[in-house]
């Protein structure tokens, strides 16, 4: 196992502008075996490809105004979409799945963010964000598992507004952010994929997405910057952007390359560690 040094953040620089223009970008993913990163435009309705450093085309349009994104284990995009209220699968086909739009014959409010294990294994927020002038009909914001079976669990009740989810590298931790709250909790995974032990990890003002580097470091998108938190919940600094960051991702060859989409603009700084 590889013993990673203390992060120092003398040697991260100033994020650098990749593209601007956007109405509200979320969502980055890297895409490990064909080298892009996907990132969406949820006002926009238009989910975009990366090409590094800075090649941007058009890969989904309309997105159901998708914001978190992730790749499941085959490789398929997974999207959380404020327009169809469900989270959905971009087949090797082309064709587009519903894989969960309510819990207990009630409509979901508006999928936010998504992890995903190894074994596939699928945890997403659903938050009422993206709902509009739409009625909830679920009485709660929850934190929900999809188990590879197709299963859907409800890990968590709440009402902080649940948002950015992680996974710690071993996959032994969730790590969820409650923006209304501040609050960055923790839970322990047990290997059928169920959560318990909820406790406080760290502090964030307005916390959203989150990443993960190869030694436990989370990265977490606050209205103050890119605040990192150490595996031991430990504040070691925060990547001022001259935007408010809405979430972060680990992309390029090396996986030391840290996108940040942040309201407007898309952002890419260089980091000493590699991303999870």
């Amino acid at each position: 196992m590889t013993e990673w040094p203390r992060l120092d953040l003398t040697r991260i620089k100033k994020p650098i502008l990749i593209a601007d223009g956007f109405l509200f970008t979320e969502g980055p993913v890297w895409n490990r075996i064909e080298n892009y990163l996907l990132f969406s435009d949820i006002a926009g309705d238009t989910i975009y490809k990366l090409v590094m450093p800075d090649k941007i085309t058009i890969f989904r349009r309309p997105s159901n105004n998708a914001n978190g994104l992730a790749l499941d284990a085959n490789g398929c995009l997974l999207a959380a979409e404020h327009g169809s209220r469900s989270v959905t699968r971009l087949q090797k086909d082309g064709s587009i799945q519903n894989i969960a739009g309510s819990y207990m014959n009630q409509r979901l409010h508006s999928p936010n963010d998504l992890a995903v294990r190894s074994d596939d294994t699928i945890y997403f927020t659903d938050p009422p964000f993206g709902l509009g002038n739409r009625k909830p009909e679920l009485a709660f914001m929850g934190l929900f598992r999809l188990d590879p079976g197709g299963a859907m669990v409800l890990e968590g009740r709440f009402d902080q507004y649940p948002n950015g989810v992680a996974l710690s590298p071993d996959e032994k931790t969730l790590y969820l952010a409650l923006t209304m709250t501040h609050e960055i909790i923790a839970f322990d995974v047990a290997q059928n994929g169920s959560i318990s032990n909820s406790r406080l990890f760290a502090r964030a003002s307005y916390p959203d997405g989150m990443a993960v580097d190869l030694a436990g470091n989370v990265y977490i998108a606050s209205s103050e910057g890119i605040v990192i938190i150490s595996v031991a919940g430990i504040p070691l600094g925060t990547i001022k952007l001259d935007q408010h960051p809405a979430n972060c991702a680990f992309a390029g060859m090396d996986g030391k390359t840290l996108i940040i989409t942040a309201r407007h603009g898309v952002y890419r700084v260089a980091l000493p560690i590699p991303g999870f």
